[in-house]
């Protein structure tokens, strides 16, 4: 059974600032998954960080799950978009309340 939302469940500012500091603080984007048998064949799972001139580092994970793994890629460019439309819907529910 799920809860209603409440304020007191509301993300704080300092909160959303922490969030949005770790996503800047990251290897850029974009995060992709490669699970070795569904993307590519041969070598291993791991998660490509840029493209092109800009391509990172490789992510390897140990003890994860492709699950676990896709979540993970894919959460470099979702929670910036997440903290994004945060702060539109923020800007326009004090637009209304005013």
């Amino acid at each position: 059974m799920t809860r209603g939302f409440d304020d007191r469940d509301a993300m704080t500012e300092e909160e959303l600032v922490s969030m949005q500091q770790r996503c800047e603080k990251a290897t850029s984007g974009p995060w992709v998954s490669y699970i070795e048998g569904r993307d590519h064949s041969g070598g291993s799972n791991f998660i490509m960080t840029g493209n092109g001139n800009k391509r990172g580092e490789d992510i390897e994970l140990t003890g994860a799950t492709n699950s676990d793994q896709d979540f993970i890629a894919h959460a470099r460019q979702d929670i910036p978009r997440l903290l994004a439309e945060v702060e539109r819907l923020r800007k326009h529910l004090s637009k209304e309340n005013v």
